[in-house]
């Protein structure tokens, strides 16, 4: 009789402690604010080992460009840049040094003039890393998941064929008459990761795009016959 009876008491506790955690409030079950959905997909992304970041920024004179970097979020990845009017800049990092691989369109824009013979530029230049500034067209291997601002809740949508939900910012700093707007698109089946970033703003509007989590990097130096050290020509 006993073992009977202690295996009633063990069923009902059993019980007791499945109706319990059904009926509680704030369980797994309840959906999370705006903001801690983002902060969760920050959160996410800064876990990650590697990443491939698309982007496409158009200026509200109508220039634009677009840009394709895969980075370990620390010291190697490549990009590329290429500009709508004409002109790419490759660029792989390796911890402190850059290789970078401009071509023959990027060159003569560069220069004011047109090289003889136009010939195709396939050559390296090797340079310290630190050498790299703003505005030359270089990028850094790190990326900022942070979080600013209130965010509040859009439409569920796909990006890409996952599943996801809108999460809309406005950005002060544009100013109180023009605010700019991102709108993050967060996966809502899986890991939260940020799938896609849009941003509208007075002076351009850009699209940004996450894609091939934690897939091996594969980042290496160009061949040494195609370099051209920056220190020799110096």
């Amino acid at each position: 009789m006993r073992a009977k009876s202690v295996t009633a008491v063990l069923a009902g506790l059993l019980l007791t402690a499945a109706v319990t955690g059904c009926a509680g409030g704030g369980g797994q079950g309840e959906e999370l604010s705006a903001d801690a959905l983002l902060d969760e997909a920050h959160k996410t992304m800064n876990a990650l080992e590697t990443v491939t970041i698309a982007s496409s920024t158009t200026g509200s004179a109508g220039s634009s460009y677009s840009s394709r970097q895969t980075t370990d979020l620390k010291g190697r990845c490549t990009n590329k840049i290429t500009w709508t009017e004409g002109g790419s800049l490759e660029q792989i990092r390796i911890d402190d040094t850059d290789y970078v691989r401009p071509d023959r369109v990027y060159l003569d824009r560069w220069s004011g003039r047109e090289a003889a013979g136009g010939k195709a530029q396939n050559r390296w230049i090797k340079a310290p890393s630190s050498n790299a500034k703003p505005g030359d067209g270089l990028v850094d291997c790190t990326w900022p998941f942070a979080a600013f601002g209130t965010a509040s809740k859009g439409d569920r949508t796909e990006i890409d064929g996952r599943p996801a939900v809108a999460l809309r910012v406005s950005d002060e700093a544009d100013g109180a008459d023009a605010k700019g707007t991102y709108t993050f698109y967060v996966a809502t089946e899986g890991k939260p990761y940020l799938l896609k970033v849009a941003y509208k703003g007075s002076d351009y509007r850009s699209t940004t795009s996450f894609s091939a989590f934690d897939e091996p990097l594969g980042v290496r130096a160009p061949a040494g016959d195609d370099v051209l050290d920056a220190a020799d020509a110096g």
